[in-house]
Order: C-alpha cells, then sequence, then structure tokens
C-alpha cells in the first residue's frame, strides 16, 4: 500500500481510471461482437453492415488513439473485420 501523500492519490487515480478503462474496452468488444453477428445474418441489408462496420472502424481508432488498446490491434482487427464485409457483400 502507498505510503506517501503522492503515492496514496496516484493509487485512487489509478483505480478510477481502470474502471473507466475497462467499461471503455467492454463497450469496444460488444460493439465488435455486434458487427460480427450483424454480418452473418442475412436479414440485414448490407447498406446496414457498412454503416455499423464505419462506426466499429472508428470505435477502433478512437481507442488505439488513447491508448486503451495497441495500434497494431487495433489495425488488425479493422482488417478481420473488413474481410468479413468482403465475404458477407460476395455471398
Amino acid at each position: 500500500m502507498p505510503h506517501t501523500a503522492n503515492a496514496k492519490k496516484a493509487h485512487r487515480k489509478s483505480l478510477k481510471l481502470r474502471l473507466t478503462n475497462r467499461s471503455k474496452r467492454s463497450t469496444l468488444r460488444t460493439l465488435v461482437k455486434k458487427f460480427r453477428t450483424t454480418v452473418v445474418d442475412a436479414e440485414v441489408s448490407f447498406e446496414d453492415k457498412e454503416t455499423l462496420f464505419r462506426q466499429v472502424s472508428k470505435r477502433l481508432d478512437q481507442s488505439a488513439a488513447k491508448n486503451l488498446i495497441h495500434k497494431n490491434k487495433a489495425a488488425r482487427d479493422k482488417s478481420r473485420l473488413s474481410s468479413l464485409l468482403a465475404a458477407a457483400k460476395s455471398s
């Protein structure tokens, strides 16, 4: 446990930041899962799939910019999701 006042404050800040990061990361993962299930669904129009992909890729870029996830992970996820979208378009 921290002893100095500065260390105590830093500990409090890190706990708050941890909670917000967990929440944002969870929201991001939920959005990606929603996109994956939407791409598989045949009843959803392709335009809706494209708009959802743009939302997901924007959120991935924002998360990478804020160091919530690594920039290479964001790029890798966007690449995989775009290939899913392309496969859905061809079928």
